[in-house]
C-alpha cells in the first residue's frame, strides 16, 4: 500500500465525507497502519474540528497509532479464546535427544 491518495478525493472542490474517510479504513491492518494514517490525516486536515468526517478521522488516527504499535501480538500468548498453535506449543522436535 502507498501513501498515494486519490486526486479526487483531495481536490479543492471535494467535500470530505465519512464514506471517505471509513473507505481509507478498510483497509486498516496493523501492517498498513502508518501508510493510512498518512493519507487520512492529509484528507481531514483542513477540515473545521466539528465536522463529522474530522471527528471521524480522529478517532481513527488514534486507533491507527494503536494498531501500529501494538495491534498485532506475535508469539507464545493466544488472543482470548483461542488455542495456541502446536508449533508454539509443542516441544522442539530435537527436544530430549
Amino acid at each position: 500500500m502507498s501513501q498515494f491518495e486519490d486526486p479526487a478525493r483531495l481536490s479543492p472542490g471535494h467535500e470530505v465525507t465519512l464514506e471517505d474517510v471509513r473507505a481509507l479504513m478498510g483497509a486498516s491492518t496493523p501492517h498498513f497502519a502508518m501508510q493510512i494514517r498518512t493519507r487520512l490525516s492529509a484528507l481531514i486536515r483542513t477540515l473545521p474540528p466539528e465536522h463529522p468526517a474530522r471527528v471521524e478521522g480522529e478517532r481513527e488516527l488514534a486507533r491507527l497509532d494503536t494498531i501500529a504499535f501494538s495491534g498485532e501480538v506475535r508469539g507464545h500468548a493466544p488472543e482470548e479464546g483461542l488455542t495456541p498453535l502446536r508449533s508454539l506449543t509443542a516441544p522442539p522436535a530435537h527436544a530430549g535427544h
